[in-house]
C-alpha cells in the first residue's frame, strides 16, 4: 500500500483507517533506515570512529594552519590514526581522575581538533558530551552545567577566567582541562575549592601513562545533550543518543556521498547539530577536516589555504557571497557586466535543462568566482534557515556545483529533509531522510488543513530513529512536542510539493495578527527585506492593536556610505545619516520594491523605518546563537522607536491605526 510521488512515497497513518498523509523517501519505503547499509555493524558514535581508524589509519584527518614567526602559514595534519591515539589517552586520563562512565563533559571553546578528539573520547568511553556555546553567555553556561550536573570542563585560557568568576556556583564540577594554554601558566586553585585543572597535554601524559581499554556504550545510550537556546527562556537540553546520530547520518548516505578524498572546512559552531552531524559523515567516510583560524572574517583566506571540497554554511553568508559578487559586477564596468550576465544566462538555462554547460563560460567568467572559495568546492550544502531560490541558482550558476539545502533540527539528530541530487528545482527543503517519517498536521487557527489547494499544508511532524529522548530533566516540555503517536511537532509550517519535495512556508509560533485580522509571519517577512541591498538585519513588529507593519532596519554601511556620496548628503556620523528623512525615505523605497518582486500581500509591507548602526549581534541580546531574532528581547530593545513610528503613521493617517 505506497503510492509514489516523485521523491517520496505516502503511505496511510494506520493500515485501515488512516488517511494517505505520511510521506517516506522514495530510496527506503518500506523501512525507516537506522543503520548505514554498507556498515549495518555501526550502532554507535563510537562504533563509527573505530571504523574510520581501521580504515583509514594514515589518511589525514584534522588540520589546523600552523603560524610561523608571527604569520599563519600551511594547514598541518594529524591522522586517523593518531587522532585514534590520542582519543584513548584522553578517556584514559579521565579514568585516571576517577570520573565514573555516564558523566557529563563540558566543552567550552570554538573548533579546533581537541574538540573532536575530546568528543571521541567521550564516545569511547561512555561519557555524555555537553557543548556550552561561547555565544550563549556566562548565565547560560552556569545553567547548563549545573542542569546537566557537567564533571569536567574543557575549555581554553579566555573561557577559563569566565569559568573561574562563578566556580563557587557550579559546584558539579571535579575537573579542568585547559586546552592551548602553557604548562607552566597553569592556575592553581585552594584545595577547598575541589577543583583540579590540568592543561590538555597534560592529561594526555597521565593517560598514556596509565592506559584504560574502551569501555563503549550501546546504541540506546546518551551520546550528548544538546542545550538548544530558543527565543524565550531558558535554554532546553535535547537528550540525543548514539542510535539517534547513527540513524541519521546512516540516512543521509542516501542522499549525499563524501569520498576519503574530500576536504571539509569546519567553522560553523561544534556546538550546533548541523556541524556536528557533518563531522560524524565526514569520518564515516575518511575525510579530512581543516579547521578555520577562529575569525570569520579570515574564512576566505583560510579557504584559499585549504581548498575544500566540501563547503557547508547558513544563509547568512551565502547572502553576503551573492551581494559580494553581484556588487563586483555591477562596478565592473558596462562590458564585464554585460559579459558576466551573458555567461549567466547561457548557463543557467543549461543547467535547467539538465544539458551540460559550455567550459567557455567558466573559462571567461565563473572560474574566478571558483578560486574565492579554493577553487574545488563540489558540493554546497545549506541549513539552519530557508535559502531564497534565486541566490541558491545563483550559486549553482557560478560555482558549477551541486548545491542542496537541507532541512532540520537538533531534536532531530539533524537533518529532516534534504534536495535529492539531480533536482534543480529550487524553493524547497526536498524530501524525507529515509531515516524518518513525515506528516502535515492541520493548524485550523492558521487556516491551514491536509484539504488546501493546490497543495495539502500543515504543521511539519516527524517520527523515526531519528528523534530525540526528550529535553533533559523536562517531562513537561518534552510532552509538548513529541505527542503519544510518538510524533515530533516542530512547529514550522509546510506543503508539499509535486514531486514529494517539502517547502517551509510558515512558522507556527512567532504569528501575530493585525487589527484587520491578517496573520502575520514576521520570519518570511525579514527574509524577503534580507535581499534589499541597504539592509544588514531586519526586524519586522506588529501587534493585533495596529493595521500594519513597521521596521527596525540595521544597515548595510557600505551601501548606506556610497549612496550618501552619489546623492551629495553630508553628515558628521552614521547615527545622523541614518536618521535623516531622506535615507529613511530611500531605504523603504528599495524595501517597498524588493517586497513588490516577492510578491508581499499589502498588509505585510513595513509602512515605517527606523534605521540603526549597531547590528542585531548575540552579545546585545537580540540573536540567538544560532543567529534567530529574539523578538521579545527585540521588541523591548526597539520600544521608543516602535512607539514612535506608530505615532507618525496616525499622525499622517489618522484613520490607519484605529482597530477595525
Amino acid at each position: 500500500m505506497i503510492m509514489r510521488q516523485g521523491y517520496s512515497v505516502v503511505l496511510p497513518e494506520k493500515l485501515q483507517t488512516g488517511k494517505w498523509n505520511v510521506y517516506r523517501s522514495a530510496q527506503s519505503p518500506l523501512k525507516l533506515v537506522s543503520r548505514f547499509p554498507d556498515h549495518p555493524e555501526i550502532g554507535t558514535l563510537h562504533d563509527n570512529f573505530v571504523h574510520a581508524v581501521e580504515t583509514f589509519q594514515d589518511y589525514k584527518y584534522l588540520g589546523t594552519r600552523v603560524r610561523v614567526d608571527g604569520t599563519v602559514g600551511e594547514y598541518k595534519w594529524m591522522t586517523y590514526g593518531e587522532a585514534g591515539t590520542a582519543r584513548a589517552a584522553i578517556g584514559s586520563g579521565l579514568i585516571y581522575h576517577g570520573i565514573p562512565k555516564g558523566s557529563c563533559i563540558g566543552l567550552y571553546f570554538i573548533n579546533r581538533p581537541e574538540w573532536l578528539i575530546v568528543d571521541h573520547a567521550c564516545s569511547a568511553y561512555s561519557y555524555i558530551s555537553v557543548p556550552l556555546y561561547d555565544t550563549l553567555g556566562p548565565d547560560a553556561v552556569k545553567y547548563i552545567v549545573n542542569h546537566s550536573s557537567v564533571q569536567v570542563i574543557f575549555c581554553v585560557p579566555q573561557t577559563l577566567n569566565i569559568l573561574l568568576s562563578f566556580l563557587s556556583e557550579i559546584p558539579s564540577v571535579r575537573l579542568m582541562v585547559i586546552v592551548g594554554g602553557l604548562d607552566g601558566q597553569m592556575p592553581s586553585l585552594p584545595s577547598k575549592t575541589g577543583v583540579k585543572v590540568v592543561s590538555y597535554s597534560n592529561l594526555l601524559f597521565q593517560g598514556r601513562s596509565s592506559p584504560h581499554p574502551f569501555c563503549p556504550p550501546n546504541p540506546e545510550d546518551i551520546a550528548t545533550i544538546c542545550y538548544t537556546s530558543g527565543t524565550t527562556g531558558t535554554p532546553k537540553g535535547a537528550v540525543l543518543t548514539h542510535g539517534n546520530l547513527i540513524a541519521n547520518i546512516a540516512g543521509s548516505c542516501h542522499t549525499i556521498k563524501f569520498y576519503s578524498s574530500d576536504v571539509y572546512i569546519s567553522y560553523l559552531p561544534l556546538a550546533h547539530i548541523y556541524e556536528r552531524a557533518n563531522q560524524v559523515m565526514v569520518a564515516y567516510h575518511g575525510g579530512a577536516v581543516g579547521f578555520y583560524q577562529g575569525d570569520n572574517l579570515k574564512l576566505m583566506d583560510d579557504m584559499a589555504a585549504l581548498r575544500p571540497t566540501i563547503f557547508c554554511s547558513v544563509p547568512r553568508l551565502y547572502n553576503r557571497i551573492y551581494a559580494g559578487i553581484i556588487n563586483a559586477v555591477k562596478t565592473s564596468g558596462v562590458l564585464r557586466e554585460r559579459l558576466f550576465n551573458a555567461a549567466y544566462d547561457a548557463k543557467k538555462q543549461a543547467i535547467m535543462s539538465g544539458r551540460n554547460t559550455s567550459p567557455i563560460w567558466d573559462g571567461l567568467v565563473f572560474n574566478k568566482i571558483k578560486a574565492k572559495l579554493g577553487g574545488r568546492v563540489r558540493f554546497m550544502g545549506s541549513g539552519a534557515s530557508p535559502l531564497s531560490p534565486d541566490v541558491m541558482d545563483f550559486l549553482r550558476v557560478c560555482f558549477g556545483c551541486l548545491v542542496m539545502e537541507g532541512y532540520g533540527m537538533t531534536e532531530t539528530s539533524c537533518v529532516i529533509s534534504s534536495m535529492d541530487v539531480g533536482d534543480n528545482l529550487s524553493g524547497h527543503v526536498g524530501s524525507p531522510n529515509p531515516a524518518c517519517e513525515i506528516k502535515l498536521m492541520d493548524v485550523p487557527e492558521m487556516n491551514y488543513t491536509s484539504e488546501d489547494q493546490p497543495y495539502p499544508r500543515g504543521e511539519i511532524c516527524v517520527r523515526g530513529p531519528i528523534v530525540f529522548q526528550g529535553y533533559y530533566k523536562d517531562e513537561v516540555q518534552t510532552r509538548e512536542v513529541i505527542d503519544e503517536d510518538g510524533w515530533l511537532h516542530t512547529g514550522d509550517i509546510g506543503l508539499w510539493l509535486p514531486g514529494g519535495r517539502l517547502k517551509i512556508i510558515d512558522r507556527k509560533k512567532n504569528i501575530f495578527k493585525l487589527a484587520q485580522g491578517e496573520y502575520i509571519s514576521p520570519e518570511k517577512v525579514e527574509n524577503v527585506y534580507a535581499k534589499c541591498k541597504f539592509v544588514s538585519q531586519c526586524f519586522v513588529y506588529g501587534d493585533s492593536l495596529k493595521s500594519c507593519l513597521v521596521a527596525i532596519v540595521s544597515v548595510d554601511q557600505d551601501t548606506l556610505k556610497v549612496w550618501a556620496a552619489a546623492e551629495g548628503i553630508k553628515y558628521e556620523d552614521l547615527g545622523q545619516l541614518c536618521n535623516d528623512p531622506r535615507t529613511k525615505a530611500a531605504v523603504l523605497t528599495d524595501m517597498d520594491a524588493v517586497g513588490r518582486e516577492a510578491q508581499l500581500r499589502g498588509f505585510e509591507f513595513a509602512k515605517a523605518v527606523t534605521l540603526v548602526v549597531e547590528p542585531f549581534t548575540v552579545e546585545n541580546g537580540l540573536l540567538t546563537p544560532t543567529f534567530k531574532i529574539k523578538r521579545p528581547q527585540a521588541k523591548a530593545y526597539f520600544a521608543t522607536a516602535i512607539s514612535d513610528m506608530y505615532a507618525q503613521l496616525s499622525a499622517s493617517d489618522p484613520d490607519s491605526q484605529k482597530m477595525l
